[in-house]
Order: structure tokens, then C-alpha cells, then sequence
């Protein structure tokens, strides 16, 4: 990732360049000069904007994990995944970690999701015939967390909120409509290539459960006027965010956890998160920034409108396309590029709406491949990259459906 943005600022100067020697335009250089600094200081005030709202959320997240919502969510899940990988005991450790992985990245939970997966993956190694080679369920595994299975997408509604939204929940719905579409096209996919059994009656009632909620909330949607879709999306994710936050506080204080502490301790890593995140998003939208002044990013974006021209069709949606494009290969580039269309266009512009729901529907695909893997020296990967990819290719293109059936 290094090199690609190491890349992306050479891009950018190189085409300043050629347009200052080639067209004579001697103004370009100041105003690279006024993007930079523009860049920087609106990176700077997003991170001290964002430090309260970490605070709080990482406090209560840290409730939740005190209270016992991951190991709770790990047992409702565990039934599903000894019948997704049929070649690991159901007494094997490495289900156990499969499942409070699944249970965190649900509540949002990427401190403990983090170690639980690593965990996973070394376990499930103990049960690989070929080291170098990925396992079908070590696969099935990391495309399922590459499809970026969040109940909670609280960071994308707090940099909306930062940035002036209306109402930021209101791409609550249809980021987990979209997420569910990759979610599921990444796990077909890896039923497809591996035989899996989903007609096994346990995994068939899970996903008859997941598709009845789906079409619950496509069902109850196509019955409301477009204007009160993302009135409805907002007050359903505030409900919901609420609640849970009740609910970790109150469970918490019945199993007498220390609540204050506990606050504290997730609301300082908080702290630390946003002003770890400082430095990145400097380079990133100062890149981005650079990009968009150089020519570079508009050109791109006008190949890509005048295909969707050429075939009749709407390009309201090219505007956020690179934020979907980048996010399987690099979290913080995809949100930098988020947050630079809120920036340009408003947090409340379709193309600002549609980038966050790219933002929230899929993972990075080659770092999570990069990190599970590597932690257990893994070089044959097989289909773990193409059903992954499939995956974000569903998030992508449900992302653009649902984003012009909520804001269209």
C-alpha cells in the first residue's frame, strides 16, 4: 500500500508538470500548493472532529464486549459454521474463535475481532494437510470476513455526522442491504466451488432466517414514498444504536462489570485510534487532493461517464465508483476518498450517500488475504482471492442499486 500512494503522488506531480510545460499553465503549481495545505487541515480537523464520537462508541463497545454480547452472538453462530466447514470437529477450538470473530466484526468490534481471527487461522491450521496451501475452510473463513459482515457501521456514520449530514443513519438500511448481498454472494460463491451442503437443514434455516429479514426490508420499503425512505433508514439505525447501547450498559451493570472503568478504558483507545488515524488521512486526501487538481482523478472519472453515457445510462453514481474500486485493496485509501467526495460534493450529495454505502459494503480483500495468511505462512491461496473479489463485486454493484432506490 505504501508504494500505491507513493505511486499516486508521483501521478499526480507528474501530470502537473506536463500540464505546466505542454499547455503553458503556470497557475497549476499554486494551486497544488493551496490543495496540500487544504488537504492537510481538513484531514487534521476530521480526526479532532472524530475524537469525541470515538471516544464514546469505543467506551461503549468495550461495555459490550464486558458484558458478554461477543460470546453470546458466538454461540447463536456456532451451529452454522460446523456445517459450513464440515472438515473441522465440532469440539476443534478453531470453531470457538471462528465464531467470536464473526460475533465482534457483527458489533463492530475490530480490537477483538483482530486477534480472535488470527487466532482462528492458526487453529485452523493445525487441522491443514498442506501448510503452504489454503484450507476450504480457512477460504470460507476469510471471504466471509472480506465481505465485511457489520451490524453497526458506526465510523461511516461518524465521519457523516462530522461532515454536516442531515441525518447520517440514513444510509443505516441500505449499507446493511448491501453488506448482506456480499456477505452472501461471497459465501455461494465458496459453496459453489467447495460442493458446500446449504440444503443442510441447519445452515438452510440460517440463511432462510437471513433472506426472510432481507426481504422484510425490501418488501417494507417498496411500500414507502422515495422522500421517506431515508427518513425511515435514520430513525430505524438511531433506534437500533440506541437500544444497543442501552442494553450493553444495562447487561453490564446486572453482571456487575465495573462500568465506569470499563468506559474509560475503551473510551481512551478511542483517543488513540483517532489520533493514530491523523497521520494516514494526511497522505491519503492530500493525495487525493493532488490527484483531482492534476486532472488525474477527473479523467478517469470522465472515461468511465462517458462509457455509462454511451451504453444510456446515469452517471451520478461515477463520482463515488473510486471508492468502491479502492476499498479491496486499501481501507484507508477508500475512506480518504469518502471522505474527499463528502468534501467536494456534500455529506448529503448522492455520490457522498452512495460512497459511504461502497465505504460499508465490502472489506479489504488483500489485506485481510495478506494478514490471515500470512500470520500462518500460506502462499497457495487457490479461490480465496476470486470468491473474495466476487464478493466485493456484489457489494459494489448492490451498493449502486440500492443507493438509487433510496436517494435516486
Amino acid at each position: 500500500m505504501n508504494k500505491l500512494w507513493g505511486g499516486m503522488f508521483t501521478v499526480a506531480f507528474i501530470a502537473a508538470l506536463y500540464q505546466w510545460l505542454g499547455l503553458g499553465n503556470s497557475e497549476i503549481f499554486s494551486q497544488m500548493m493551496e490543495t496540500i495545505f487544504a488537504m492537510a487541515n481538513l484531514s487534521i480537523e476530521i480526526a479532532i472532529g472524530l475524537v469525541g464520537l470515538l471516544c464514546f462508541w469505543m467506551g461503549i463497545l468495550k461495555l459490550a464486549e464486558a458484558a458478554g454480547a461477543t460470546r453470546l452472538l458466538a454461540r447463536v453462530l456456532a451451529p452454522l459454521f460446523q456445517r459450513l466447514m464440515p472438515q473441522v470437529p465440532a469440539d476443534h477450538p478453531a470453531l470457538g474463535h471462528i465464531t467470536m470473530n464473526m460475533a465482534a466484526n457483527f458489533l463492530g468490534l475490530d480490537n477483538a475481532a483482530t486477534p480472535a481471527g488470527l487466532k482462528a487461522m492458526e487453529s485452523l491450521q493445525t487441522l491443514n494437510q498442506k501448510p503452504d496451501t489454503a484450507s476450504n475452510a480457512q477460504i470460507l473463513f476469510l471471504v466471509i470476513n472480506t465481505s465485511s459482515v457489520t451490524l453497526f457501521p458506526m465510523t461511516i456514520l461518524m465521519y457523516r455526522a462530522q461532515q454536516g449530514a442531515a441525518q447520517p443513519a440514513d444510509v443505516f438500511i441500505p449499507i446493511l442491504l448491501a453488506t448482506a448481498v456480499s456477505t452472501l454472494v461471497g459465501l455461494f460463491a465458496v459453496a459453489w466451488v467447495q460442493k458446500l451442503k446449504l440444503w443442510d437443514k441447519v445452515v438452510a434455516a440460517y440463511l432462510g432466517g437471513a433472506a426472510l429479514i432481507i426481504a422484510s426490508i425490501v418488501y417494507g420499503f417498496s411500500q414507502l414514498p422515495a422522500e421517506q425512505m431515508g427518513a425511515l433508514s435514520a430513525a430505524i439505525g438511531n433506534g437500533l444504536i440506541l437500544t444497543a447501547i442501552c442494553a450493553f450498559i444495562l447487561v453490564a451493570a446486572w453482571r456487575r462489570v465495573p462500568i465506569y472503568d470499563e468506559f474509560i478504558t475503551g473510551a481512551s483507545a478511542g483517543f488513540q485510534l483517532a489520533v493514530k488515524i491523523m497521520p494516514y488521512l494526511v497522505a491519503m486526501l492530500v493525495a487525493i487532493g493532488l490527484l483531482r487538481t492534476s486532472g488525474v482523478l477527473d479523467a478517469v472519472v470522465a472515461i468511465i461517464a462517458s462509457v455509462v453515457e454511451w451504453v444510456g445510462g446515469d452517471t451520478r453514481f461515477v463520482e463515488a465508483l473510486p471508492t468502491g474500486l479502492m476499498k479491496p485493496f486499501s481501507a484507508s485509501g477508500s475512506r480518504a476518498m469518502m471522505l474527499e467526495v463528502m468534501n467536494s460534493q456534500g455529506a448529503d450529495a448522492f455520490a457522498a450517500r452512495l460512497a459511504a454505502i461502497f465505504q460499508g459494503s465490502t472489506e479489504t480483500t488483500f489485506y485481510v488475504l495478506a494478514v490471515y495468511f500470512g500470520v500462518v505462512n500460506i502462499k497457495r491461496v487457490r479461490h480465496a482471492i476470486g470468491c473474495g473479489l466476487a464478493a466485493d463485486l456484489g457489494g459494489i454493484i448492490a451498493a449502486v442499486v440500492i443507493a438509487y432506490w433510496f436517494f435516486g
